[in-house]
């Protein structure tokens, strides 16, 4: 098997371009690089529709390609493990069949089964792995890039099993034969191979191979901010290790980087506990505190939930022994209840069981706290101590274990303070034995109902409403609304709460929730009937405080009903509602169309990706675009958009707010101006002469937006030397044809010393394009 996979993507998408599938072509040629660079936002924004259109299109080839690389990303970004495991065997049953065998993405679905094995029990699976990966790797030509992946496969296969020594020569061996081939290695393959002497204790040979690894790649290659994370996290591991702590620690990625990024956690807290060990920490702000806990608990949490059982114990075991080094009894053994759990779903325990057994011993062995009063005193004690919730919980653990009396008593205390340190499904166990003593708690149903939800229970949260259901209905449907809304299944919020407002019409979050709901499903007419309702419901702004705020109308709530009824062209409302938050208009009915501040709105790509678009606001909710735009945007120049009333960046301190604008997420299209993109190309006129271009063209009612940069180039064909360029988008008004728009642009430029192209208006107009395919070609467009 010798197709280059490359080849094959490059021809595809020409082909898919020629026939105007745009948006399949290009998810075919961005989706690996969003998949290798955890631009997880992205891919899951692009996926479903790609995937769709190759299905409808009869593409069982790059049906293949896409599921592959989705999946590199769900096992290689995000850990996942069981979660992931119906769709990788699935995909490797449809990679293999009649159609789809010969695709040259279909042998590099066998790395994808062996990861997801590997994430769920990578020792416990090592003979399946090895014997699929050998008999796959016997029909792989090693110049393929393929044979690259599947022997890091298979070396990390063998480094599961504890063979590291036959790891690294498997490594050292297809290096040799890749470069036999004519090929160079993967800078992945680099970072196994250093990987592979990390585990075998030589880290001085590590952090040299590290080098080489970048050396080669950047010979020919720039990295990417993903390899550098990988690279520093890496060396940072290394280093740690040979006491070089200074340089780890500058090494180190920072704990927001490991927080985006599953894939580096592991080695991210490695270092970490080798650093807090050699006792360089704290440092710049890193401690072995209650907040890294949480944190590396919260991370134990995720590879849990995604079914990634050995990954899961491993990080597990380090975040234990690094509690117990700072004294955190209940938080250590937490964990150790965690990793008795997952260890039971391995089908190969020899080690690591005796390591989880030694930190249940470590945890054990820590002194117990003094109870220094009695149970139900203690909260208020330990909140006037001003505590960690670590210390906290070791307090609560203590008294609990007093009597069942002091347990009960505590219990909401207790999982209050085990889901702050990123232990909720322990906070659940908890919850779930107070709730069997005490089926009417509602205190401890309301406190469950929020750690479920927090944890990713669903089975959970739907065991606790049917329990709720024929006692307290509203209570039931609530959960069950406030769960779907962190999926984001919003129709189905909408239907929870109306549930609950049939039992409780007088619920206001429930409304609250409901318009959100709508607004997101792009029913206007409903959230607005909503908010108008909910003012109708509630008490007076100020007429409550604490815990009854919610029962009052809310600032926020007014600017949602006049996102809503700016959405409906409802302009009455948006009059009134307005005047109760202070805002005054130009006039007293009839559209808002005023000139209020340049603003940002914040927009999705055909892609998936996010874009921001300068724009003038022109009310309280909507704002005109100022930009023309190409067709991957669905705006265009003047488009007057509707937007959400929360800001989403942050004000800067007094005296830097001179240039700041404020950025608002587009919500809906409300007037289309109808402008028409065409390019203009060529040689920058010089600033007067842009100048006037772009007064001329907006006095006739265009647009006109500049999108090259000092960095574009084109060659003077008379001496060949580099020229300044100039790439700029032209808005056709509606009032204007092609024609029209193509004789004006000649018009305007041509008194310019180097003429512009725009040859896709003048195919349009169904002018002569001869004269601008001769500028492209003479200036290398």
């Amino acid at each position: 098997m010798t197709t280059d996979i490359w080849a094959w993507v490059r021809d595809t998408h020409e082909q898919l371009t020629e026939a105007g599938h745009h948006r399949l072509a290009t998810a075919l040629v961005e989706i690996a690089g969003h998949a290798i660079e955890g631009r997880n936002d992205r891919l899951d924004a692009m996926y479903p529709e790609a995937l769709a259109s190759a299905r409808a299109l009869g593409l069982p080839w790059v049906e293949v390609f896409l599921r592959h690389w989705r999946m590199q990303n769900l096992l290689n970004k995000r850990h996942q493990g069981e979660a992931a495991l119906a769709e990788a065997v699935d995909l490797l049953e449809f990679a293999h069949r009649e159609e789809t065998a010969s695709c040259p993405q279909s042998v590099c679905v066998v790395q994808d089964f062996t990861i997801c094995h590997g994430n769920i029990d990578g020792p416990g699976y090592v003979p399946e792995r090895l014997a699929v990966l050998e008999e796959t790797l016997e029909r792989v030509d090693p110049a393929r890039a393929c044979f690259d992946c599947l022997s890091r496969e298979y070396a990390d296969t063998l480094e599961d099993d504890g063979r590291a020594e036959d790891a690294l020569a498997h490594l050292d061996r297809a290096q040799a034969r890749i470069q036999s081939a004519g090929e160079s290695v993967s800078l992945a393959f680099g970072l196994a191979r250093a990987g592979s002497l990390v585990r075998l204790g030589r880290h001085q040979e590590a952090l040299d191979a590290y080098e080489a690894g970048e050396r080669a790649f950047t010979a020919r290659n720039r990295l990417d901010d993903d390899d550098r994370r990988k690279l520093a996290v890496g060396r940072a591991v290394a280093l740690a290790a040979l006491g070089r702590t200074e340089q780890a620690l500058a090494q180190l990625p920072d704990a927001e980087a490991a927080d985006r990024y599953p894939d580096i956690r592991m080695r991210w807290a490695t270092a970490v506990e080798t650093l807090a060990g050699a006792g360089a920490l704290p440092h710049d702000g890193l401690a072995n505190d209650a907040e890294l806990g949480a944190r590396l608990a919260g991370w134990v949490g995720y590879l849990d939930t995604a079914g990634s059982h050995r990954p899961c114990l491993d990080l597990l075991l380090v975040t234990g022994r690094l509690a117990v080094a700072r004294g955190a009894r209940a938080v250590a053994l937490a964990l150790v209840a965690t990793g008795e759990r997952k260890l039971a779903l391995l089908r190969r325990t020899d080690g690591v069981a005796e390591r989880l057994a030694a930190l249940r011993s470590a945890a054990e062995a820590l002194p117990r706290p003094a109870v220094p009063v009695p149970a139900a005193e203690l909260p208020g004690w330990l909140s006037g101590q001003e505590v960690s919730y670590e210390v906290a919980l070791d307090h609560f653990a203590a008294a609990s274990e007093e009597s069942p009396e002091a347990a009960a008593l505590l219990a909401l205390y207790t999982a209050r303070a085990l889901d702050a340190l990123g232990h909720p499904r322990a906070a659940a166990d908890l919850l779930w034995d107070r709730l069997a003593a005490d089926p009417s708690d509602a205190d401890t149903a309301g406190l469950l109902s929020e750690v479920l939800i927090e944890a990713g229970d669903g089975d959970g949260v739907r065991r606790l409403a049917e329990r709720l259901l024929p006692a307290r209905p509203a209570r039931s449907y609530w959960i069950r609304a406030r769960w779907a809304a962190s999926e984001g299944r919003w129709e189905e919020v909408g239907e929870h709460c109306d549930a609950v407002l049939a039992h409780d019409p007088d619920a206001l979050n429930t409304r609250r929730l409901a318009a959100s709901a709508a607004t997101r499903l792009g029913d206007h007419v409903r959230a607005q009937r909503l908010y108008q309702e909910l003012l109708e419901h509630a008490r007076p702004a100020g007429d409550a405080e604490g815990e009854q705020a919610h029962r009052t109308v809310q600032e926020p709530d007014l600017w949602h009903l006049i996102t809503a009824a700016t959405a409906n062209r409802d302009w009455a409302v948006v009059r009134s509602t307005g005047a109760l938050i202070g805002i005054g208009f130009d006039t007293d009915e009839g559209p808002v169309d005023e000139e209020w501040q340049m603003v940002t709105v914040r927009t999705t790509r055909g892609n998936g990706a996010t874009v921001d678009l300068p724009a003038v606001r022109t009310g309280p909710a909507t704002a005109r675009i100022v930009p023309v735009l190409g067709d991957d945007i669905a705006l265009n120049h003047r488009d007057v958009v509707v937007f959400g009333p929360a800001v989403l960046n942050e004000r800067p301190a007094e005296g830097a707010q001179e240039d700041w604008r404020p950025v608002f997420r587009q919500l809906e299209l409300l007037d289309p101006a109808g402008y028409t993109t065409h390019w203009l190309d060529g040689a920058w006129p010089g600033d007067d002469a842009w100048f006037a271009l772009r007064e001329a063209l907006a006095a006739e009612g265009y647009g006109l937006w500049a999108y090259s940069g000092d960095q574009y180039r084109v060659t003077d064909p008379a001496g060949g030397e580099r020229l300044p360029g100039l790439y700029a988008a032209v808005g056709v008004p509606p009032t204007a044809t092609a024609g029209d728009a193509d004789a004006l642009l000649a018009r305007l430029t041509g008194g310019w010393e180097h003429p512009a192209s725009w040859l896709d208006l003048a195919k349009a107009a169904g002018a002569d394009t001869a004269r601008h395919e001769d500028v492209v070609e003479r200036y290398g467009l």
